[in-house]
């Protein structure tokens, strides 16, 4: 059965206004006659940033479900999609309701659990090492999602996120020493550099967006979400992605250091890891600086810290004298 005609058996539908997606996806949770739940998820590529800003007008994750990439994901890892349609712009993507599965911010994960996800992101890479796969973000690209010469092609006041990454960027400056900052402005204006240095350490698919919230454990499969920013690129740039945006996970960040090298055992490469960790900072070091600056005392001790932590980060790859 396909998902138009899952969805003509619905009996309930119930917007999801709260869920983790800030890019303007909309997401339903649609009861069906014979009780079992689907969720879907509609997007507009004029509206949607991650398609918007990633060169997507025809819906990544759709097609990596239509020409049968995602049932090709190794044993061990899933996907959640179940069918999806185009209408002019919009594309709908209709998926399994995988419920309390689903990690969220508000559910701090251990050491295990982030093994277990390492280890499910390590055999995709492995699994699709070398491989072209049509229709994936491209790197360059992938880098510079949130650079602001990309943010500024969004008229003011057109969306939160938007205004305050640019705002984010104007307090990175401000908070990091200026070697970083510059080498950090220098990727926003042309991100080719960073992106030819990582490809030619080998690529592969990566998810592209591995955050918390874009995962689910079940009994026999870690199940990822929201596959609109899989991307050609060393699998080091998913598990840098990971670190950025793993602030609800009880672990430090040099002991998932530790840990993600010992998931690729004989075949880490450091230099790549080095790289895509200031290819982070490029893409995501707005959101530590507000974070870092912002009211809540806790949230601004502990990311002040953090943004620490990636200033050191930056400085190590920028020590490889390869930019």
């Amino acid at each position: 059965m396909t998902g138009t005609e899952w969805l003509a058996t619905a009996v309930e539908r119930t917007v999801l206004a709260g869920h983790d997606g800030r890019s303007g996806a909309a997401l339903e949770r649609v009861r069906l006659a014979d009780g079992s739940h689907l969720v879907v998820k509609r997007m507009f590529s004029s509206a949607d940033l991650t398609m918007r800003f990633s060169g997507d007008d025809v819906g990544r994750e759709l097609v990596l479900w239509e020409t049968g990439v995602l049932e090709r994901l190794p044993s061990g890892i899933g996907h959640a999609v179940v069918g999806g349609w185009r209408d002019g712009d919009e594309v709908v993507v209709v998926m399994r309701d995988l419920g309390d599965a689903v990690i969220t911010w508000d559910r701090p994960i251990g050491r295990a659990e982030c093994r277990r996800l390492f280890a499910a992101a390590a055999s995709l890479h492995a699994a699709f090492a070398g491989e072209r796969v049509d229709g994936l973000c491209p790197l360059e690209r992938r880098l510079s999602l949130f650079a602001p010469r990309t943010l500024r092609t969004v008229p003011h006041g057109e969306h939160p996120l938007v205004d305050a990454a640019l705002a984010g960027w104007e307090r990175f400056a401000e908070l990091v020493p200026t070697d970083v900052a510059d080498a950090v402005a220098a990727i926003h204006d042309d991100a080719g550099a960073l992106a030819a240095l990582l490809s030619a350490r080998g690529t592969t698919l990566v998810h592209g967006d591995l955050w918390l919230v874009n995962a689910a454990f079940e009994a026999d499969e870690v199940v990822l979400l929201d596959w609109g920013l899989a991307t050609e690129a060393p699998g080091a740039v998913e598990f840098a992605t990971f670190l950025m945006g793993a602030s609800g996970v009880a672990v430090s960040r040099d002991d998932l250091l530790d840990d993600i090298r010992l998931t690729a055992g004989d075949g880490h490469d450091e230099t790549a890891l080095r790289l895509a960790l200031l290819g982070s900072v490029a893409d995501l070091g707005w959101n530590k600086a507000l974070d870092a600056t912002g009211d809540d005392d806790v949230v601004r001790e502990r990311e002040t810290a953090e943004l620490g932590w990636w200033v050191d980060q930056a400085r190590h790859a920028l020590d490889l004298g390869m930019l």
